[in-house]
């Protein structure tokens, strides 16, 4: 096991090259706080660099016309991919303070995307239509241009690739905003790209930064045709403004509140350690964390109990530990986020079942560690309930009956993923509501 990785100056990918930047930030152990490298903190100049040079690749270069060459880069960068993949996760680890298994599994589908975009990319077929009698119509799918990807940090190397690996296959280019907890993540996938001579200078272009100015350009500029983001709800309804007064195509991946229903007949041995995991994967920094336990009255004392004990023993610690059960958060001012939203929402008539928060555990209190919280409430209308808290916190309500559990789950913006638990396939079928 890779405990540390030597300290690097990362820096960004643009045109085939690698670029520094006048503004350097400090890349952090979120488990430690202990400086591990530092990066290019590019912002709108590396943006502007980024999409001139993925512009002029689209318009004079033949990645766009050359589907063959697309299916060959793509497999390639899936082997390069394959042959870092160790030093990945160690990086994950270290910087994004991930547990190992949840770092492997992150770069596991990196991979896959590749060689499956591989297969895509010489298959654009378009499609000819008989309109009438000795007349046809027929279309061509052909790429949009340059594709601008702005990718979170809580899973970098993964979400980013599930963006640009179709953006190439389908002949565009790709501009592609890092942030600057994910620079040395980002960095390797760089050096990874580089590595591929089938991919073209300009190509892809890689830029980290600290603040969002770099992203912001990358929704204006009228050289981007498209838009890929991964992040919150706030951001994505701003990014959907921004880029349709141009009429971009927008792609977004954006927050859940997912909910678990666990109804009376439910195997509790089964669901409650599945639901622990879905809160501590990750800190709860994820989007389909399972943030809402909604719970049949007539087991709800026991669910409120199993779930107490299990959560109040989890085991914190850093990822170089493989007892560990959850890892840091991304940094402090998160945890300070999370838990001013807790004492809000228990000021607001929460009732904590759990109360956890910033760990007083010896040889921890230096890093991001947040204890797992679990409140339970009766008012829906709560914001910890309605809006997502990207932390360690559940939420615990009851209900009477399959309608009204139903309710409760769609009774929030967010809709991206739940879970039922019972013994009954036939519970909420879609031809019963």
């Amino acid at each position: 096991m890779v405990t540390s990785v030597e300290q690097r100056r990362a820096l960004n990918w643009i045109d085939g090259m690698f670029v520094d930047s006048p503004a350097r930030q400090d890349s952090i152990n979120p488990a430690t706080y202990e400086v591990i490298g530092s990066y290019a903190d590019g912002g709108p100049g590396a943006a502007q660099a980024a999409i001139d040079a993925a512009f002029d690749c689209f318009a004079h270069k033949t990645w766009r016309t050359d589907g063959m060459l697309r299916a060959t880069a793509l497999a390639h960068l899936a082997d390069a991919y394959q042959a870092r993949l160790d030093e990945l996760v160690d990086t994950i680890c270290l910087e994004n303070g991930k547990l190992r298994p949840h770092a492997h599994y992150e770069v596991h589908h990196i991979v896959r995307s590749l060689r499956f975009a591989a297969g895509l990319a010489t298959q654009l077929f378009g499609r000819v239509l008989d309109t009438e009698p000795g007349l046809q119509g027929m279309s061509l799918r052909q790429p949009v241009g340059v594709a601008g990807i702005i990718s979170p940090w809580n899973s970098p190397a993964y979400l980013s690739v599930r963006s640009l690996a179709p953006a190439l296959a389908a002949g565009c280019t790709a501009a592609m905003k890092m942030p600057g907890q994910a620079a040395q993540t980002a960095a390797i996938m760089s050096e990874i790209i580089a590595s591929v001579p089938e991919i073209p200078a300009g190509a892809v272009n890689i830029f980290a930064e600290s603040r969002g100015d770099g992203a912001r350009l990358l929704v204006d500029s009228p050289r981007v045709q498209t838009v890929s983001f991964t992040g919150s709800t706030v951001v994505g309804r701003e990014i959907a403004k921004s880029a349709g007064a141009a009429l971009k195509r927008v792609g977004l991946e954006l927050g859940g509140k997912t909910p678990h229903l666990v109804f009376a007949d439910a195997d509790l041995d089964l669901a409650i350690p599945t639901i622990v995991r879905s809160l501590t994967t990750f800190a709860g920094q994820f989007c389909m964390t399972g943030s809402r336990v909604l719970a049949e009255s007539s087991v709800a004392d026991q669910v409120r109990t199993l779930l107490a004990d299990a959560l109040s023993s989890v085991r914190l610690g850093p990822a170089t530990d493989p007892d560990s059960e959850m890892g840091p958060m991304i940094d402090k001012p998160n945890v300070q986020r999370v838990n001013i939203e807790v004492e809000e929402a228990i000021a607001a008539g929460a009732k904590p079942v759990v109360r956890g928060g910033p760990t007083t555990v010896p040889g921890l209190t230096d890093g991001a560690f947040d204890h797992p919280t679990l409140l339970e409430v009766d008012d829906s209308s709560l914001l910890i309930v309605q809006h997502q808290t990207f932390g360690p916190v559940q939420i615990l309500q009851t209900f009477d009956s399959e309608d009204e559990a139903v309710a409760l789950a769609n009774d929030t913006d967010y809709g991206l993923s739940a879970c039922i638990w019972s013994r009954d396939g036939h519970k909420t079928a879609p031809a019963r509501r």
